[in-house]
C-alpha cells in the first residue's frame, strides 16, 4: 500500500492535489488518502488528533508518495522521517 503525503496545513488545494495523486497512484497501488480520510473526522478534531490518524495510517503503508512542496510542511516532514526510519519505499512527485 502507498500513502500520500504532502503539505496541507496553509493551502486551500490539498484535497485537489491528494485526489489527483490518488487517482494516478491506483492504477499501481492500493491508495490511502489521508486528505480524504481526515475531512471526514469531527471539526473539533485539532491538528494533533489528524497527526495521530494519518501516522496510524501511515503505519499500514511500506511506501510513501511525496507531494511537491512537502518540505515546507512539518507534518509532511514527520511521515517522511517514520518512512525512512522504518525502511519504506519513498516516492517523489
Amino acid at each position: 500500500m502507498i500513502y500520500i503525503s504532502g503539505k496541507i496545513t496553509g493551502t486551500t488545494d490539498y484535497i485537489k492535489r491528494f485526489e489527483d495523486a490518488e487517482r494516478s497512484l491506483n492504477k499501481r497501488f492500493s491508495v490511502i488518502n489521508p486528505a480524504a480520510i481526515n475531512e471526514r473526522l469531527p471539526k473539533c478534531c485539532e491538528y494533533n488528533d489528524y497527526m495521530k490518524v494519518s501516522l496510524c495510517l501511515l503505519s499500514l503503508c511500506d511506501t510513501i508518495y511525496m507531494l511537491k512542496g512537502w518540505e515546507t510542511s512539518i507534518g509532511a516532514r514527520l511521515e517522511h522521517a517514520y518512512a525512512v526510519a522504518n525502511g519504506y519505499k519513498i516516492i517523489y512527485e
